[in-house]
């Protein structure tokens, strides 16, 4: 296995596992309590909820990817 095979392979386990991290954050803050979340640096109301549809599909696509990626560094 070449160089950039490796850096690719990991680059996707990296960046599927980024997409799920970041939309498991997304739910779970999306659960939160309206007085938990903290108003934004300019003092207005936080952003709305995320979807949850699209959260899930996100989440779930992330974990493929990233589970992919890491059977082709284990496999390679």
């Amino acid at each position: 296995m070449g160089f950039y095979d490796e850096v690719l392979r990991e680059l996707l386990v990296a960046m599927g596992a980024a997409l799920f991290v970041g939309n498991l954050m997304a739910l779970l803050r999306r659960r939160a309590p309206a007085a938990v979340r903290p108003p934004d640096a300019d003092g207005s109301e936080a952003l709305p909820e995320a979807p949850l549809a699209r959260t899930v599909v996100y989440l779930v696509i992330g974990f493929v990817v990233a589970l992919w990626g890491i059977a082709s560094l284990v496999a390679g």
